[in-house]
């Protein structure tokens, strides 16, 4: 075949694609149980951390083994529907945050995944998660409750894309420990959420204070809390 022909060229370029794109399938599907794993791991470490587990002076333990301590503190999980009510047959550890996001925004059937954990004192804490949108994209986090209903024992939260130092301050400890002790009541015993304050929330028992310069990621986490709480406060202090 002549080598310098449009037909040779043709036949090689579509004999080179075909060769590439299969060597990157054969490596995608090779690394999607590794990439699983990672996700999986990530998610166990922040259901941990919202718990004030496996972290060190309220930073995260860089050797801590947040797989062994999700083994060990999380003692059953469970789901509900919109109204507080179990669902069986669902597996809360795989329920897509996302997708739940989704079908609180178009009204549609809810399954919301609960996470019980035996802290280190020996109390049962509930952990709750919560998923919404931010400036520019996701966000999501973990509240873990005591066995009160009203107390907030620590949370953790999250973001795809926010803008650094500013709203992508909301995965900083400093400002996910100021919800440590918070209230989701208020003085009459009746539900309030946590409230993110500009300015300042000062000694607000359901306020802490907003990032400076974030003002929609900080509204934005707000109502992402407040409309997850919504559903879960069903559920706490029974």
């Amino acid at each position: 075949m002549n080598t310098n022909s449009n037909i040779y060229t043709i036949i090689y370029t579509t004999i080179l694609v075909v060769i590439v794109a299969a060597i990157l399938a054969i490596v995608a599907t090779a690394l999607k149980p590794r990439q699983r794993a990672n996700v999986e791991l990530e998610q166990m470490k922040s259901i941990m951390l919202s718990a004030n587990i496996g972290e060190t002076n309220g930073q995260p333990d860089k050797k801590a083994d947040y797989k062994k301590l999700y083994q060990q503190h999380i003692v059953n999980t469970y789901v509900i529907d919109g109204n507080g009510n179990k669902v069986d047959g669902v597996d809360a550890f795989s329920v897509d945050l996302k997708s739940q996001y989704e079908a609180i925004k178009n009204g549609g059937n809810l399954t919301l995944p609960v996470y019980e954990c035996k802290a280190d004192d020996g109390s049962t804490l509930t952990i709750l998660p919560c998923y919404g949108a931010g400036l520019w994209g996701a966000i999501w986090g973990y509240i873990s409750v005591e066995p009160d209903g009203e107390t907030i024992r620590g949370a953790l939260f999250s973001h795809a894309s926010e803008t650094p130092g500013l709203g992508g301050e909301i995965a900083e400890p400093w400002f996910y420990n100021q919800f440590d002790g918070k209230k989701l009541e208020d003085a009459s015993g009746a539900f309030s959420s946590v409230k993110i304050v500009k300015g300042g929330a000062g000694s607000n028992q359901n306020g802490v204070d907003a990032i400076s310069g974030a003002t929609i990621t900080s509204r934005s986490l707000q109502n992402t809390i407040e409309q997850w709480m919504n559903y879960y406060k069903q559920i706490l202090g029974e």
